[in-house]
């Protein structure tokens, strides 16, 4: 092996250097002295090539393939050892994750429920489960039964006696879960006084009330499912767009009292839906973020609400059928189908669609080049 290294290593290549004479083998095995093949025996030491004294020219033939064997085994083993230096790192220094120069985007996104400025270990490490999560119901459609035909007839009672023109179907589903006032000065254009907006919101509850009679029906499986957070200690807040009159007065008649430890009213917030305003003041209040609140609505606006404030939301199809409520995280017909467990595996989904709340780039559509559709016309046609 040594032999054919050496031969494929020096004597299998050009001279490299014109010098003193060597004597080199050819295929009849003759001594033949050439003054063309004529260079020093170089060595390699550490990559720096240095030249070490001339053979002789009219000695020993054995002493001299010796030495040749022996300047292609350093050069054999340069080389070998290059290779390994570039192959094996000296250092090994791995980079450490700290997720500070995270890019927005990557998988998995960042616990936003950490908090660093908590001294407390145990207590950072529990608002980091799963089962740190707060619950936000809507009033009526989820834990009391909606009825809208009774707003519908609260509206038209009173534009008969504001003298206005009846709303249309359409304009009474759009304001379905705002503020009177914002429904009257937005929507119906009725007025813009304050006053007057005042004035008309409180006779049309007035009415609504009137017509309701202070009867109240739960929802089929919302005393239950209540009554399951709060055995798991879950906070609950209430919202709803009614007077904080009226909304106490219909609690303590159905024996929730105690149950919620927030509640939002029509007093606390200056819109309604589809704004989120809310919900974020529910969160505020509950002292969670809204990334870990859940909302409990019955319909679209609601949804829509909860993902503007980066929140989940439980949607419960009882009146509107379950395809109409897709735009959900989850979709139920009653809230005793859902568990604690449903409701932690919400929590816990970090999802990108509120992750790096960067506004998104828009692709702007390619120009496809003009081609001309037009024919030519051959004149020997015609």
């Amino acid at each position: 092996m040594v032999d054919s290294i050496a031969a494929t290593s020096l004597l299998g290549h050009r001279p490299l250097w014109g010098g003193l004479g060597l004597f080199c083998k050819d295929i009849s095995y003759k001594r033949k002295f050439s003054d063309v093949s004529q260079f020093p025996l170089m060595e390699f030491l550490g990559r720096r090539i240095s030249a070490s004294p001339n053979l002789p020219r009219r000695g020993d033939d054995r002493s001299g393939a010796l030495s040749i064997k022996a300047l292609a085994m350093e050069l054999t083993k340069e080389a070998h050892s290059y290779r390994e230096e570039e192959r094996i790192p000296r250092n090994w220094r791995y980079r450490i994750d700290t997720g500070i120069d995270r890019k927005p985007g990557l998988w998995p996104p960042e616990n936003k429920a950490d908090n660093s400025s908590l001294h407390n270990p145990l207590l950072r490490q529990e608002r980091m489960g799963c089962g740190w999560l707060g619950a936000i119901f809507e009033w009526e459609g989820v834990i009391i039964e909606d009825n809208p035909d009774l707003e519908k007839q609260a509206w038209l009672a009173l534009s008969q006696e504001e003298g206005k023109s009846p709303p249309l179907a359409f304009v009474l589903r759009r304001i379905e879960g705002m503020k009177n006032e914002q429904a009257i000065s937005e929507v119906l254009c009725w007025s813009r006084d304050p006053a007057q907006l005042r004035r008309m919101a409180s006779r049309k509850e007035e009415i609504y009330q009137a017509l309701q009679g202070g009867m109240y029906r739960l929802c089929t499986g919302s005393h239950e499912f209540v009554n399951v957070l709060m055995n798991y200690k879950i906070p609950m807040a209430l919202v709803s767009t009614r007077p904080r009159k009226n909304l106490e007065t219909a609690i303590g008649t159905i024996g929730i009292e105690g149950y919620f430890s927030v509640i939002v009213a029509a007093e606390d917030v200056y819109r309604g839906k589809p704004d989120p305003e809310m919900f974020v003041y529910a969160a505020q209040l509950l002292n969670f973020i809204p990334e870990r609140c859940i909302v409990f609505g019955n319909s679209n606006q609601t949804v829509e609400a909860a993902h503007d404030a980066r929140m989940k939301c439980v949607a419960v199809a009882n009146k509107h059928p379950v395809y109409e409520l897709g735009a959900a995280d989850l979709v139920v017909r009653h809230l005793d189908e859902l568990s604690v467990v449903d409701l932690k595996n919400l929590a816990a989904i970090e999802s990108t669609e509120f992750g790096s709340g960067e506004p998104e780039m828009e692709m702007e559509p390619e120009e496809e080049p003009y081609t001309s559709t037009s024919a030519t016309v051959d004149d020997d046609f015609w």
